[in-house]
C-alpha cells in the first residue's frame, strides 16, 4: 500500500536538504488525478490540497508542510487555495 507521508520539518532539517535550491511548481485551484513515477518530496510555501489516494487515505496538505509522494501512487488532487512549493524527484 502507498502512503503519504506528511510532516513538519525544523528549520535545520529544511536546510539538510537543501529544499531552497529545489525547483518550484505553482498550480491555482483545480481538481486532477496524478500518478507518481517517481518518488517527489515536496515542502508547501503557500496554499491548501487535499489529496486522496486510490486505497482511500485522505489528507490535507498546506503551508509548512513537507510531504512525501511515493513511486507508484495514483491519487486526485483537490487544490482549495493556490499552491506554491518546492519539490525534489528522486530517480528511484
Amino acid at each position: 500500500m502507498k502512503k503519504i507521508v506528511i510532516e513538519k520539518l525544523e528549520d535545520n532539517k529544511l536546510s539538510e536538504l537543501k529544499v531552497k535550491t529545489w525547483d518550484i511548481w505553482e498550480h491555482e485551484t483545480a481538481k486532477f488525478e496524478w500518478y507518481y513515477e517517481e518518488t517527489e518530496e515536496c515542502y508547501f510555501l503557500e496554499g491548501r490540497v487535499f489529496v486522496e489516494t486510490e486505497d482511500g487515505q485522505k489528507v490535507e496538505i498546506q503551508k509548512g508542510d513537507f510531504a512525501v509522494f511515493p513511486k507508484g501512487l495514483s491519487c486526485v488532487w483537490d487544490i482549495k487555495e493556490p499552491i506554491r512549493k518546492h519539490y525534489n524527484l528522486k530517480g528511484d
